[in-house]
């Protein structure tokens, strides 16, 4: 190894250990459902993005077999090449359905969407407003397109409006676009999207809404689009299969027109290898049964009002949350690091969310409750919650 790169690595990581920012990741010896094990020990688990439970859904489990035995384990190609399957299409119909859209094309991870689809379409001579608490591939994908990037104040309507202005009325850009998560990963709260589409149409922006909390969620499970009514508003509609769908991949969902400029323009459908037959075939699975009954999606947000109720009794500080995600902010990140251990330590798995992923001085443990949890369950991790609380004076 490089002497320089030697040091690089080891002074770098020591300091991340030292403020508390260093993520050990663990690994599990099972399922990621309701309970985990890891080395050994059973814990409570709320931190996974499983809403609905569906990543160990049985019905999912004999769809991907079924196609695993069909197709093989790989789809072999690209898709422009011939890695598209029939499965492929399929999925893809079924995705515009859900999403209340004319067409949609799926993609490897709900990462890729926001790389694939914001630079195909916007470029040096645009602009794109983003709001400033939007997720990393968000920003990723913003940087790609080599646009104008102006982060607008988190859900602030009027500094979106008057950014929205100053920038239309410049002069100096073909394009605008205005770009939000639908539900914000780290806090739990709603995008205002009827504000949003209202700003919109007055300066003709282009809008953008990466729901990858929402689909499954939100809208009976439609998503935040849906949940306000505005399918017909919105020109990009972003998700992820790996979620509340419960398997891996993503989608960009819109007008046929849109969809067929990504199948030829959009780089991660062009040059990498299509999704396999097993996670094509679990989605399509997870979709009929979210299409079919709402029954997993009231059993989600009745786990989370309860658990949201227990642990703001308690006295935790839960933020703005207006979904399942239900943070209890800590603050200091050395102390949420600590926090997360004694938890973990009393049988309780909730991950700290510290800097970069959360604002420095904003550490957090984020709780994420699903369908799959039973009122024991959340009774015993409350409890918990109540005892590591008091200990470590958060609460």
């Amino acid at each position: 190894m490089s002497n320089k790169l030697d040091v690089f690595l080891k002074k770098n990581l020591e300091d991340l250990k030292g403020r508390g920012l260093y993520n050990v990741i663990d690994s599990l010896e099972g399922p990621n459902g309701p309970i985990i094990t890891i080395q050994g020990k059973q814990l409570i688990n709320l931190s996974s993005n499983n809403y609905l439970g569906l990543a160990t859904d049985e019905r999912l489990k004999k769809a991907a077999t079924k196609a695993i035995i069909q197709y093989g384990v790989g789809s072999g190609a690209v898709r422009t090449i011939n890695g598209t399957l029939k499965l492929h299409v399929q999925l893809e119909e079924k995705l515009a359905l859900f999403k209340h859209t004319e067409a949609a094309i799926a993609y490897q991870s709900g990462f890729n969407c926001n790389m694939a689809a914001i630079s195909a379409v916007m470029d040096q001579n645009d602009a794109i407003l983003s709001d400033e608490l939007n997720h990393a591939s968000i920003i990723d994908g913003c940087r790609l397109s080599k646009s104008k990037i102006i982060r607008y104040k988190h859900s602030d309507m009027d500094d979106l409006g008057r950014k929205a202005k100053e920038v239309t009325e410049s002069g100096q850009y073909n394009k605008v676009m205005v770009i939000t998560d639908g539900v914000f990963s780290m806090d739990g709260d709603i995008a205002k999207l009827p504000e949003i589409v209202q700003i919109a149409e007055q300066f003709d922006l282009v809008t953008y809404v990466d729901d990858a909390h929402g689909s499954g969620v939100l809208g009976k499970g439609a998503g935040t689009v849906k949940h306000f009514g505005l399918s017909e508003k919105i020109d990009f509609q972003i998700g992820t299969l790996s979620k509340a769908i419960g398997v891996v991949g993503g989608y960009v969902a819109g007008k046929k027109e849109l969809i067929d400029w990504l199948k030829v323009r959009s780089r991660p459908f062009l040059f990498s290898t299509a999704l396999t037959p097993a996670d094509v075939a679990a989605s399509i699975c997870s979709l009929d049964i979210l299409m079919d009954s709402t029954e997993l999606n009231e059993r989600l947000w009745e786990n989370a009002d309860y658990l949201k109720k227990g642990l703001s009794a308690l006295g935790f500080d839960v933020g703005k949350s207006q979904t399942p995600i239900t943070p209890c902010i800590i603050g200091d990140e050395v102390k949420t690091q600590e926090f997360s251990k004694r938890l973990y330590e009393e049988g309780v798995y909730a991950k700290a969310i510290v800097f970069p992923t959360v604002p420095s001085g904003t550490g957090r443990v984020r709780n994420m409750p699903t369908a799959a949890h039973t009122t024991a369950m959340l009774d015993q991790a409350i409890a918990i919650y109540e005892k590591v609380g008091k200990e470590i004076g958060v609460i």
